[in-house]
């Protein structure tokens, strides 16, 4: 027998999460059966859309279910196996995150197209990026700014949540590719963050009082591309910004996730309709199809040192609801992650 330690939902939050709306559970595990694998995770990641998770009500995604382990993107390694496929030590990703080890099949579908447990070859990368750049996070910013956003040339680009595991990779691919950007971020750290990786404009909107007017101050002409995952002021200083035929690329808004009063939209957006924006939201498990050139363009621009990535972590399954909580505060500078062993 080996035993897991595990993170239930205890309650429904409502507003920001408290730790107490978690528990921590142990169960055993007995030896893999046939066709299956033993994993110990060595990595987890929480990740703000897993608040829609927590509300009991439909979505693009199943709730989570009170009273049973969470789930969530890990990397592990497989420590027992009876799959020919799968050997021990390989290391592996699966959304069996929120608990130190489990059994699964490997082929068994996890969702439409996605099998439960994938291989990496890391390449001699830590195998904890599979869960940032290279990962979910990386691929979201890729397909978000790239095929939603459809990025050409001469775009002014506006990211919020710049210095986020997804904001980060959005401001390094437009900066790549020659373009001018403008990222808004809280605080100092995150500020020098930015301009280290070449980001020609930072807003720290914990130090300014008008975001709408700092964003104006930056870009005098206007913006054409608008990353978004904040919401709320941000989406308005982005609308008040735009040039006519602006595209937004809609990710997420992290400002929305704990509201528990009625939600209003930005007081300005009559003017997506004069200035013929386009404002278009995005599942990044929509866009899969982009994964090969996705892996090849990461993998060019890591080679060749054009790439840089942050992450903060939290040890141990225990402190799995902290850094979760962490994510509504702006502590997390680039990826937010839990080890696990």
């Amino acid at each position: 027998m080996t035993v897991s330690r595990e993170i239930r939902l205890k309650t429904r939050p409502v507003g920001v999460p408290a730790v107490t709306d978690f528990e921590l559970a142990s169960v055993d595990l007995a030896a893999p059966g046939p066709g299956e694998v033993q994993v110990r995770n060595l990595w987890m990641s929480v990740d703000p859309y897993m608040r829609g998770r927590m509300y009991d009500r439909p979505s693009y995604v199943p709730p989570f279910e009170l009273g049973k382990a969470l789930q969530g993107g890990a990397i592990g390694q497989v420590v027992a196996s009876n799959d020919p496929d799968f050997a021990v030590g390989d290391i592996v990703n699966s959304m069996f995150g929120w608990r130190e080890a489990f059994n699964v099949a490997p082929k068994a579908m996890a969702a439409p197209g996605m099998a439960a447990l994938t291989k990496i070859d890391t390449h001699g990368l830590p195998p904890q990026a599979f869960l940032g750049i290279l990962g979910m996070p990386g691929m979201t910013a890729y397909a978000g700014l790239l095929r939603v956003a459809a990025l050409k040339e001469g775009d002014v680009v506006f990211v919020s949540a710049a210095a986020g595991a997804v904001g980060s990779v959005v401001c390094q691919i437009a900066k790549l590719k020659g373009h001018t950007v403008i990222g808004s971020a809280g605080g100092a750290e995150k500020v020098a963050f930015l301009k280290s990786i070449g980001v020609d404009h930072v807003i720290d909107y914990k130090a300014t009082p008008d975001v709408v007017a700092e964003l104006a101050k930056a870009a005098p002409k206007g913006i054409d591309v608008y990353f978004e995952n904040v919401g709320g002021v941000h989406l308005e200083a982005a609308i008040n910004s735009a040039r006519p035929f602006a595209r937004f690329a809609l990710c997420g808004m992290i400002s929305q996730y704990n509201e528990t009063g009625t939600p209003t939209g930005p007081a300005n957006i009559i003017q997506a309709v004069g200035k013929s924006l386009r404002l278009e939201g995005f599942i990044v498990s929509n866009h899969y199809d982009l994964y090969p050139a996705f892996v090849k363009d990461m993998a060019a621009w890591i080679g060749a040192g054009k790439l840089q990535w942050k992450e903060t972590i939290e040890d141990g399954i225990a402190h799995a609801p902290e850094a979760f909580i962490k994510l509504f505060t702006g502590e997390n500078l680039g990826k937010m992650l839990v080890k696990l062993a």
